[in-house]
């Protein structure tokens, strides 16, 4: 097989590709003795059906018709793995002829959408700032807010105190369907609700603003695109349910003093000074994990910065589709739906996908800075390191996977993804890092400060001692941040 490149305008390679009559004349002979194997033709012993009966009973133009698709599937995988390309689309093919014919040769062309090559304005060395590995007064004053939420306590409010948002209620719930039969899975009594969470739909919340404790409402919500954490559980009972509530009390959450013998008795530190001290160990530790992480986004943003004009919308649209996906996989898997997702971010659709098309043009810009690095340094994938990465995967055999990929025309992907990481790696060992002071800013007042999140009354902390929080995993190929 003979196969020719020729660059065309706007991105696209066209790829040229003729296999002499020899060779043709040899795979047509082969392709009817395997459909004599494959199919039973009476009279004839496996694999001993003559062309003619072959073609008698299958159709005239069905073999040559099948090998020529096999060729096409065949050949042009084998041709990117062999110019290195990386096809952004489906290939365009024009056949010379329709298909395969006895002493003639077979030509066909396929153009591919490639991705283009950008320079960098300098490919001088990176000189970055990450902050120092230290812990300030604001970041332990946080943890130790978080650590109050977990031990915190309610109190009953004030007989006239009516429901606002946020609130926390007890509840005497009874759920009815369209058809007055109760639903005792839903139904409860004195049960501790959080307006807000998100447990419910918004419209039951807005039903309990402004009642006070001992009063009863009832009501109906529909469910039928409710998206809630109840209205997800549904299933087929979806639809207009019927409620009636009544406030057993109005609950004001309670934090715990802050106190040696708090420190002491519910994590084990001597007092709060000691408290204090293990917790600023603890953020620099996880600090000092990831650092090199942090160098390495910081290293990737200056080069980034260093691409001028615009990303191809193509390849932005095309990440922009992979980041969705793998953020929509991260929600199933966490039991959430993007409206939960939404409401608990505070930011709206329309920010969201202003957002997701942000982080689709970085990952772009910084993979295209990287491959102009890489060729600038002449920096390639052995096949002995495209070999290595499937030997890391974890699948029963790698090898087997690695011809699999080959045949399919995918080693470019890994080349183009070990390239790039090496090209990390060689810009993060010649970077010039400098580590600068946090500025720490000055409490406004001297009350603790309100937590972010507010945990259930009865969620507890498995660890006697406050854990780091876990590193996150070392990046690769994509060098940004998906949305979590």
């Amino acid at each position: 097989m003979n196969t020719t490149v020729e660059a065309l305008e706007d991105n696209k390679v066209k790829l040229s590709f003729e296999l002499d009559a020899k060779e043709i004349n040899a795979r047509i002979k082969q392709a009817y003795k395997d459909f004599a194997k494959r199919y039973n033709f009476p009279g004839f012993r496996p694999g001993k059906a003559p062309r003619p009966v072959v073609d008698n009973m299958m159709g005239a133009e069905t073999v040559k018709a099948a090998l020529t698709e096999d060729l096409v599937n065949e050949v042009y995988p084998l041709a990117l793995d062999e110019h290195n390309l990386v096809p952004l689309f489906k290939p365009e093919f024009d056949m010379e002829t329709e298909m395969v014919e006895d002493g003639k040769p077979f030509a066909f062309t396929a153009t591919i959408d490639v991705k283009p090559e950008f320079e960098l304005t300098s490919y001088d060395d990176i000189a970055v700032e990450i902050p120092e590995a230290t812990a300030t007064d604001a970041e332990i004053d946080q943890q130790i807010e978080e650590l109050r939420n977990y031990y915190n306590d309610f109190k009953d409010a004030n007989a006239n105190t009516k429901v606002k948002p946020k609130e926390f209620v007890e509840l005497t719930i009874k759920v009815t369907d369209k058809d007055g039969k109760e639903l005792t899975q839903l139904s409860c009594e004195n049960r501790l609700y959080e307006l807000g969470a998100n447990l419910f739909p918004a419209a039951f919340d807005a039903e309990l603003i402004g009642m006070k404790k001992g009063e009863e409402k009832s009501f109906d919500i529909d469910f039928s695109e409710d998206t809630s954490m109840l209205g997800q559980t549904l299933g087929e009972e979806r639809g207009v349910l019927h409620f009636d509530v009544k406030v057993d009390a109005i609950k004001k959450k309670v934090l715990p003093e802050l106190s040696d013998e708090w420190a002491h008795n519910n994590f084990g530190f001597k007092d709060l000074a000691d408290m204090r001290e293990q917790i600023a160990q603890s953020i620099k530790d996880q600090k000092e994990m990831n650092k090199s992480r942090r160098i390495e986004n910081e290293c990737l943003a200056a080069l980034a910065s260093r691409v001028e004009g615009e990303m191809p919308p193509a390849m932005c649209e095309l990440q922009e589709v992979n980041l969705l996906q793998s953020f929509y996989q991260q929600l199933s898997q966490n039991g959430y739906t993007l409206d939960q997702y939404l409401d608990t971010m505070g930011i709206s659709s329309d920010q969201f996908k202003q957002d997701m098309k942000q982080q689709a043009d970085d990952v772009v810009r910084q993979d295209m800075a990287l491959d102009a690095w890489a060729r600038h340094n002449k920096i390639d994938a052995t096949a002995k390191e495209i070999t290595a990465e499937f030997q890391k995967a974890n699948v029963d055999d790698p090898v087997a996977v690695e011809a699999e990929w080959k045949a399919s025309g995918r080693i470019p992907l890994i080349r183009e993804g070990v390239i790039r990481t090496k090209a990390l790696n060689d810009i993060v060992e010649k970077a010039k890092v400098t580590e600068v002071a946090v500025k720490e800013e000055k409490p406004k007042a001297k009350k603790a400060a309100k937590p972010k999140t507010e945990k259930a009354a009865d969620e507890k902390p498995a660890a006697k001692k406050p854990a780091a929080k876990k590193a996150p995993a070392k990046k690769t190929t994509k060098k940004t941040e998906e949305a979590k």
